[in-house]
């Protein structure tokens, strides 16, 4: 895995997002925060403003947040569950043709155990690591297709930013913990929300044009 992938100009391409997308981020970052002293409360759409001290009504300090995020991705980042179906449908959607780039935003010190997991639950993909917005990287990726090109996030940040950077990109939301889904910031008129896979994967492969059986 690497962030300079080979894209295959006459293939199709899906570019997807991990966490509450792939991975249940925020089930995993909860057990691992549980045992030192904190809890997760769904509060908002805002993952620091969502982690308190066990018996607390004030949520943890930002600085401390991060702390724990970053720890997170060195030591506890493998223990995430998969969300259910992804793994088949990615499989699907690339044996029907397309090619697949997983691409992340997490701390640096996420590429090994991040790609360690991507490996054990069967999403061995080309692999990403990003900071900040990703319609550059969109961009770039479907610079280098000939081929439709969707690209897959739960964030609306992200998809507004793949809009502004590569409007011909085919753009869908994916929101996979249910407790998220009524709190997550969404423009359906603009990007395609779809919260299951399996529904998703028909949707992706009529943008992608390929057939999946």
């Amino acid at each position: 895995m690497a962030d300079d992938p080979r894209i295959d100009p006459e293939k199709p391409l899906l570019i997807v997002d991990v966490d509450e997308v792939l991975a249940l981020f925020m089930h995993g970052f909860a057990r691992y925060i549980g045992p030192k002293g904190y809890e997760m409360k769904m509060d908002r759409f805002a993952l620091f403003q969502n982690i308190y001290r066990h018996g607390e009504t004030e949520h943890l300090d930002l600085a401390t947040g991060r702390t724990l995020f970053d720890d997170f991705f060195r030591f506890g980042a493998e223990d995430i569950d998969p969300v259910p179906d992804a793994a088949q449908s990615l499989r699907d959607l690339s044996h029907a043709g397309a090619g697949v780039v997983i691409l992340t935003n997490a701390p640096p010190q996420a590429r090994e155990p991040r790609g360690r997991w991507l490996v054990k639950h069967g999403m061995d993909y080309p692999l990403i690591i990003n900071e900040g917005a990703k319609g550059g990287p969109v961009a770039a990726l479907a610079a280098q297709t000939r081929r439709p090109v969707a690209f897959v996030d739960d964030l609306l940040g992200n998809l507004e930013s793949a809009a502004q950077a590569a409007p011909q990109v085919h753009r869908f939301q994916l929101v996979a913990d249910e407790r998220l889904r009524p709190i997550a910031p969404t423009a359906p008129e603009r990007h395609t929300r779809i919260d299951h896979w399996p529904k998703l994967r028909e949707a992706l492969a009529d943008v992608l044009e390929i057939k999946t059986s």
